[in-house]
């Protein structure tokens, strides 16, 4: 038995998802429950889990049964992407790049996300309001260089370049269906290949260059480490594995870390009394509230708002439902994020629910399971370093103006108006 949904023909059923996906969602669970089946372009049959259980069931099935969501990144970002892969080859690859993105490893990397804020702040306007989501991503873009790439001179500055129109073009991409027909010089698969082009050229000279390194030893940047791993057999990554892999670093962490960033900065100016808390905090050292209001922050302004599975044996069960082979299971993240029955006044912005507390099952930024976002140790690393450098040198003025609405950016969601500010040097510093 599938579950309930709505009887509006599938075309229009896709028009509001394709449209207004977040109001559509929260539509159809005010009226079947938080569970529900629907239709969806791209992604066709589509079962929508709004339950912490049910998910965390979905989350610990056999990967033999569920794979990633058909289709996903990979499509975009290459058949050596972490998102290509399924099953065992996954399991395999997960094992080999956890330790660069986790522990002491991501430690070494503070001071680079630090040195980046402060220079990009060094342009920022004073006493005049401008928005913070590009600052911000370029933020990401040269800590994800410097970290990952190791990428330096007229390389950093040719990545720098191409990057950000990439990743904005792949967002979109990842969201519609492929068309079998060209279209020109407006097709976004034309442009994403010729930028991808480059990328592949730049990045496979970065990867020899590693490989000839006879000090790569001594290097701390990620692609070296890539270099120098080895599978349990012995063999290593090929160069288009790495390419790939780098590019995925790059998409699934330059975005989304800079944009819930962007949310961040938009939050604190509403709350002035959570901000003067946080700034004595970091003045003195603390570092309990940052690290609840970056985790309410991601509850109440999630960028990514699914996480999901496709079915590939004959049939799996949640809870009553039996749903059959070639269903797509998404994981509704933002309406979980959004129940009163999980997080209590869901709608007000409160860090404080997660002072001396570990977020539940229903808070899943980062999704869940064996594909639980590799990066996030290293995104949460780098959202507290940049809030903590950001309130020591900066006073943030308050605002009473209303929250700025949700901007969809294709797989990520934005602050409508970029998550505009009027800050001031700290005079005390």
């Amino acid at each position: 038995m599938l579950p309930p949904g709505p009887r509006l023909p599938a075309a229009v059923q896709g028009l509001g998802f394709a449209l207004r996906r977040r109001q559509t969602i929260a539509a159809i669970a005010r009226r079947h429950g938080p569970v529900f089946t629907i239709a969806i372009p791209l992604f066709g049959d589509v079962v929508v889990i709004a339950d912490p259980t049910m998910a965390r069931q979905l989350f610990t099935t056999s990967t033999d049964r569920v794979v990633n969501i058909r289709p996903n990144l990979g499509r975009v970002l290459g058949s050596g992407s972490i998102f290509s892969l399924d099953g065992r080859d996954h399991r395999r690859r997960r094992r080999l790049l956890t330790p660069p993105l986790h522990g002491k490893r991501i430690r070494l990397y503070e001071a680079v996300v630090a040195e980046e804020l402060e220079a990009e702040s060094r342009s920022w306007p004073i006493g005049t309001p401008f928005p913070t989501l590009e600052p911000m991503m370029r933020v990401t873009l040269n800590v994800i260089l410097r970290t990952v790439f190791g990428a330096q001179g007229t390389e950093l500055r040719t990545l720098r370049e191409i990057i950000p129109p990439m990743v904005e073009v792949g967002s979109r991409m990842a969201t519609i269906p492929d068309i079998p027909i060209s279209l020109g010089r407006m097709d976004p698969r034309r442009r994403f290949a010729a930028r991808r082009a480059t990328y592949d050229h730049l990045v496979r000279s970065l990867i020899t260059q590693a490989r000839n390194d006879s000090r790569l030893d001594e290097r701390d940047d990620i692609l070296a480490l890539m270099v120098q791993s080895r599978y349990d057999d012995g063999s290593a990554m090929t160069d288009a594995e790495i390419a790939d892999e780098l590019l995925t670093l790059l998409v699934a962490g330059h975005e989304t870390t800079a944009t819930t960033l962007a949310w961040a900065i938009e939050r604190l100016q509403r709350h002035p009394a959570l901000l003067d808390a946080l700034v004595r905090e970091v003045d003195a050292g603390g570092d309990e509230l940052i690290a609840a209001t970056i985790t309410e922050i991601q509850r109440s302004r999630p960028v990514i708002d699914f996480a999901g599975r496709h079915v590939v044996d004959d049939m799996i069960e949640l809870g009553p439902y039996r749903i059959p082979k070639g269903y797509n299971i998404m994981v509704a993240i933002s309406l979980l994020h959004d129940d009163s029955r999980h997080f209590r006044d869901p709608e007000r912005f409160d860090p404080e629910r997660f002072l001396g507390s570990t977020p539940g099952p229903a808070w899943l930024p980062f999704g869940g399971g064996t594909r639980r976002c590799i990066g996030a140790a290293f995104a949460q690393m780098e959202m507290d370093v940049v809030l903590r450098t950001l309130l020591r040198d900066f006073t943030v003025e308050p605002t009473t103006s209303r929250g700025e609405r949700w901007h969809s950016r294709g797989v990520a969601y934005a602050p409508g108006d970029g998550g505009r500010v009027t800050l001031h040097r700290r005079r005390d510093r």
